[in-house]
């Protein structure tokens, strides 16, 4: 091993002066090319700056704790749409991620034959194909009507508690919750499957070894191995949910009133921005765009969080 590790280093060290030269160039394109997306996000964040300068003016840090949305008078505040933005894709995260890795481990393991395996898996790349109006419009004409009886029998039986006090009378927090788990699903599936196919199989083979069954394998070796990615694509899925617009904007009730209910009408920053962006002017622009800059703020701390949670796990099984 040591001299093969020599000889490694002689070959690198005497290369021709054109591999050398190649090598330099890339590693100055790539460079290149990494900076640029630094820079195009950063005059992202400029721009919406720039833009909601007046509203951050106008109305502070008390934008992010007011509920009050009336372009007529002029007073915004943003609470309503956070609240919204965080609970939806909270919520849908709870509800995709057994499903979606639980989906992978089924995918990955020899439960069934590979050549059903291989078309569950195709389905589910093809759910991710689907545009998020068409998800909109299946949502608004069979999802929603379908979980309102039962949403209701929710609130007949346990309407004392704050979250279940109103009944389901249409859109809402919850169709929009599901139709995100749809949504999140392959992002989930898909990554999750790949990393629990990048786990060595001696891995497997050790436990079997030791006396492990097939369910102490997957849940103590082979998810711990593959932790990282898993925890990496969730955060994913969670950038995608607190971003998701079209499908969300159709379902969730666009209402600028603050309920707690998770069956009442709400909103998010995005269909907020979707819905109203055109036809604003003046103050309300930048009050539109100070929210922009809020879920900026959210999404880049979402990341810094996935960062360290994926850095953390890949120390700890490494």
């Amino acid at each position: 091993m040591e001299a093969t590790r020599r000889d490694l280093l002689y070959t690198l060290r005497h290369r021709p002066a054109s591999d050398k030269l190649l090598d330099n160039g890339f590693r100055s394109l790539v460079t290149a090319l990494a900076a640029l997306v630094g820079i195009i996000l950063f005059g992202i964040f400029l721009v919406v700056f720039w833009e909601a300068r007046e509203a951050i003016k106008l109305f502070g840090i008390n934008f992010l704790t007011s509920t009050t949305w009336n372009p007529v008078e002029e007073k915004f505040g943003a609470f309503t749409a956070i609240y919204g933005t965080i609970l939806t894709s909270v919520l849908a995260l709870v509800l995709a991620v057994p499903l979606g890795v639980g989906t992978a481990i089924f995918l990955t393991e020899n439960f069934i034959a590979l050549k059903y395996r291989t078309i569950i898996s195709n389905m589910v790349e093809l759910l991710a194909a689907i545009p998020s109006v068409v998800l909109g419009l299946w949502a608004i004409f069979v999802l929603e009507p379908s979980i309102r009886p039962v949403l209701n029998l929710i609130h007949n039986n346990l309407g004392f508690i704050p979250f279940f006090s109103t009944p389901a009378n249409g859109p809402g927090f919850m169709p929009a919750v599901l139709i995100l788990v749809v949504m999140l699903l392959p992002i989930i599936t898909a990554i999750s499957r790949d990393c629990l196919n990048q786990v060595p199989p001696d891995l497997r083979q050790a436990a079997y070894g030791i006396g492990a069954t097939r369910w102490t394998a997957i849940f103590q070796v082979l998810l711990p191995a593959a932790i990282s990615g898993i925890i990496g694509g969730i955060m994913l899925a969670l950038g995608r949910a607190m971003g998701e617009t079209m499908a969300v904007t159709m379902i969730i009730g666009n209402s600028t009133s603050f309920n707690l209910s998770w069956f009442a009408p709400g909103n998010t920053i995005a269909a907020l921005l979707a819905n109203q962006f055109g036809e604003a002017d003046g103050v309300q622009v930048s009050a539109l765009m100070y929210a922009a800059l809020v879920l900026m703020i959210i999404t880049f701390i979402v990341n810094v969080l996935a960062q360290w949670i994926v850095k953390r796990l890949s120390l700890k099984y490494e």
